[in-house]
């Protein structure tokens, strides 16, 4: 292992937790910058291992709250519904995931010119989710109903196209739904919590067989760059999605995905 794998290790962990929470496809960013750079790693788990950074990133800005739920279960309804509503919005990526593991990892992971074409379309989508003026009827992420958090789970199977992006998914979703903007984005916080949980265990599960000793350092390595960079984005998203809303983070998409084609265009 050299110094430029660690460099690499860090430089996409950074990436990892500076875009898992906002709608631009933490995967996207982490397997066109590996491919363009020339950063390999065993089968393509670094990109899932170092998201569990990310995870106490959200465990670590929102412990109070989550402590209070805790608390709270035995005696309120609210705070059951809750946690209901999460575990509820978890389960179709669950299963679908499950089933489908061995496709998105071998094929749609391997296929970049897919992954960018992903980002502008979701970042057309984006724009348009922006403009789209409608009375919001849900501004609490914790307390949607149950119905409404599984239609908001079977969005989030979406990403598992990588481009797509997981926290872009339920946002949309979300939104078109009638949940409000900032709402939106917390609730797909909170649901990052199991599906990102789920997908490091069952990844490691698959996979730790053909991990060396190099593949854990440059994933601890990434993990503690995707933990710093991620409770710096869950802290500042709200504010700035509440006064900028998702249109920035549209063209942001639009203009890594172009840059993208035309970058396989060229190199290859």
């Amino acid at each position: 292992m050299t110094i430029g794998d660690l460099l690499g290790a860090l430089f996409l962990g950074l990436l990892e937790g500076f875009t898992e929470f906002i709608p631009v496809s933490s995967t996207a960013h982490i397997l066109l910058a590996g491919h363009f750079l020339g950063i390999e790693n065993n089968g393509h788990t670094f990109e899932v291992l170092v998201q569990l950074g990310a995870v106490l990133a959200i465990i670590t800005v929102y412990f109070e709250r989550f402590m209070r739920v805790a608390k709270q279960l035995p005696t309120n309804p609210g705070a059951r519904r809750f946690v209901l509503s999460v575990v509820v919005a978890f389960l179709p990526a669950a299963f679908i995931g499950a089933f489908a593991h061995g496709f998105i990892k071998s094929v749609l992971f391997q296929t970049p010119v897919l992954i960018c074409v992903m980002l502008i379309l979701g970042g057309i989508v984006l724009l348009f989710i922006d403009r789209l003026v409608s009375a919001p009827r849900f501004n609490n992420a914790m307390g949607l109903p149950l119905p409404l958090a599984l239609k908001i789970g079977f969005c989030q199977c979406v990403a598992m196209i990588p481009g797509v992006s997981r926290s872009g998914s339920t946002i949309v979703g979300a939104m078109l739904l009638g949940v409000d903007k900032r709402a939106a984005a917390e609730f797909s916080f909170f649901l990052a919590l199991p599906t990102m949980l789920g997908a490091f265990t069952y990844d490691l599960y698959k996979n730790y067989a053909n991990l060396t000793a190099d593949d854990g350092i440059q994933i601890a390595i990434g993990f503690v760059a995707a933990f710093c960079a991620a409770v710096v984005v869950v802290r500042a998203l709200l504010d700035f999605v509440s006064r900028h809303g998702y249109a920035p983070f549209g063209w942001w998409r639009i203009i890594v995905g172009t840059l993208g084609l035309v970058g396989l265009m060229v190199a290859g």
